[in-house]
């Protein structure tokens, strides 16, 4: 079930979500950016660099709320990094809000890291992988399955924090309890729903919604009086979201094989892991986390502008007065805390290298020099985009590099081979452009104009107008004499650039046609009348002729008549 989400219509179409994926599972087709599920770890990367807030996670909130009203005993787990993501005076104060928002009870999940250092513990003293890998970082554990499946051996076979610790509630408190899971990662949700963890946790929430909920309610932390969680974590597991600290016995186990060490920035862990699987390495003991900065920079963490440093002394000052015991859960040993990992290999159809060449050629890149790399699409290389091309993740046009030589070569052809004089003046009304028909139509070479002020070859009036009032002149008439052309002038005011384009169009032609065509007019009309006035004549003459013959026609048949 796909629980990240794009909005087309906050989506400036900027791929920045894309340059941050780097297992490249977001697919951009039409312009509709969707996640693929089968290739995402759900790091949430592209959650956080969105600048336009078009990437949405799906919200549970609703549902803790329901669990609520119907009187569940609602058990919320909260993440070791809390403290870092609320502003408070006392720890306390988070309990005391929780249970404003009607929480019955409230423990830290880093009870359950407890359990899961002594099973580190184990693995680490007994020696026997080759390597070893931890497995608190739900999106690490998805890269390794799904991208580096090779490493599986390596990896401790053990659950997490959260679900040792949901385990742990529910054994306590009994299956129908309603457990909460809050913390920094969105990678959790995924790991909720595992089939191997059913029952464990209910919901997941992040920081940044419980922020957004007390905000709702008008919660303020800072105002309230602080009260105990129900059970609360000893030292070593409030380290756990402290970069450096899941094997906090590497000081203690002086004989142990390993050499320890902490990688976080997924970046770094896809290449500590390549360097795992080239085999090249043994003896090593990886701390992997996802997120830089390790669990306190999670995507999940409140949107209020706070940098990670400030999140890291919170969190460190709070560790720095938890008691430090060794606490271990007796009562909870016999619960299984195993974690069987398996092989997700993502099967991606690669084009050979004739078929990257031919997508290559589309996007007119014919030579290794043509290859930006550029990374503006997204991908680190124009390789990586054919490949990605070839495999329907993305489209051609995607290659800004490629579209904007496309524009600029159709502009060019444009301002060449226009039937219409344009040309560019700068907030001076200096020349800046002045293509081939405005060289023909004003007699001059671009090269003797550019640089120089219109008013060398025009007058400026309209100019000077147009950039004063910063309104455009919209097809208006102007007989320029000295070239002996009339124009339709359109003088526009591009307020971005605060320069002005002229497009004048030459209707010397249609202007002349209109005086013959007037000439035309009138000789005909003078005709026409001419034609009208002599046949008046004619017409007289023969009803002159017709009424003199009638009479004596008259006449005669009268005389007949009488000597008759």
């Amino acid at each position: 079930m796909s629980l990240i989400h794009f909005s087309k219509d906050k989506c400036n179409h900027c791929y920045r979500c894309l340059r941050a994926c780097e297992t490249k599972a977001i697919k951009i087709l039409d312009e509709v950016a969707k996640i693929e599920d089968e290739l995402c770890i759900a790091c949430g990367l592209c959650y956080t660099v969105c600048p336009q807030q078009a990437i949405s996670i799906n919200n549970y909130v609703q549902e803790v709320k329901e669990a609520i009203e119907d009187n569940k005993k609602v058990i919320v787990s909260i993440a070791p990094s809390f403290p870092g993501a609320f502003d408070m005076e006392e720890i306390g104060q988070i309990v005391t809000g929780l249970k404003r928002l009607g929480i019955e009870i409230v423990e830290e999940t880093s009870i359950g890291a407890e359990i899961i250092i002594d099973y580190y513990k184990k693995y680490i003293e007994e020696g026997k992988q080759k390597n070893l890998i931890s497995t608190s970082c739900p999106a690490g554990n998805y890269l390794i399955e799904k991208y580096y499946p090779s490493l599986i051996e390596y990896m401790i076979p053990v659950v997490s924090p959260m679900i040792a610790h949901g385990k742990m509630l529910k054994s306590k408190y009994g299956m129908d309890a309603y457990v909460v899971f809050i913390g920094p990662c969105i990678a959790k949700r995924y790991e909720s729903q595992d089939f191997e963890h059913e029952g464990a946790i209910d919901s997941v929430l992040t920081f940044d919604e419980l922020a957004k909920w007390f905000q709702t309610e008008n919660i303020v932390l800072k105002e309230l009086e602080p009260q105990k969680f129900d059970k609360k974590s000893s030292k070593r597991g409030n380290l756990f979201p402290i970069s450096g600290n899941i094997f906090p016995y590497n000081k203690d186990t002086k004989n142990s094989k390993y050499d320890f060490i902490t990688v976080n920035d997924i970046k770094d862990c896809k290449e500590v892991l390549s360097y795992l699987e080239s085999g090249s390495i043994d003896s090593l003991c990886v701390e992997l986390n996802i997120c830089n900065g390790s669990c306190i920079g999670g995507p999940g963490m409140p949107k209020d502008g706070s940098n990670y440093y400030s999140r890291y002394k919170r969190v460190k000052e709070y560790v720095s007065n938890t008691e430090a015991i060794n606490r271990h859960e007796e009562e909870y040993k016999d619960l299984n805390y195993h974690k069987t990992f398996f092989d997700k290999k993502v099967d991606r159809k690669m084009p050979n290298e004739e078929e990257i060449k031919k997508i290559l050629g589309k996007i007119g890149k014919y030579t290794e020099s043509d290859e930006l790399n550029c990374n503006a699409c997204g991908y680190q290389t124009c390789r990586e985009k054919a490949e990605s091309v070839y495999e329907g993740m993305t489209e051609l046009n995607m290659c800004l590099p490629y579209m904007k030589a496309q524009a600029d070569s159709l502009k060019n052809v444009i301002f060449k081979y226009s039937p219409n004089a344009i040309f560019l003046l700068d907030n001076n009304l200096f020349v800046k452009e002045f293509n081939p028909t405005a060289e023909r139509l004003f007699n001059i070479d671009s090269r003797n104009i550019v640089g120089k002020p219109i008013s060398f070859i025009l007058n400026d009036e309209d100019f000077v107008k147009v950039m004063d009032t910063k309104e455009s002149l919209i097809k208006e008439k102007r007989y320029y004499s000295q070239y002996g052309v009339t124009m339709f002038a359109n003088i526009l005011y591009l307020e971005e650039e605060h320069v002005i384009l002229a497009i004048m169009t030459d209707i010397t032609k249609n202007e002349k046609d209109k005086k013959e065509l007037a000439r035309v007019k009138a000789n005909t009309l003078n005709a026409a009348q001419e034609v009208i006035n002599k046949q008046m004549r004619v017409a007289q003459e023969i009803a002159s002729l017709l009424g003199e013959t009638t009479a004596e026609t008259k006449m005669i048949l009268t005389k007949l008549k009488d000597m008759l």
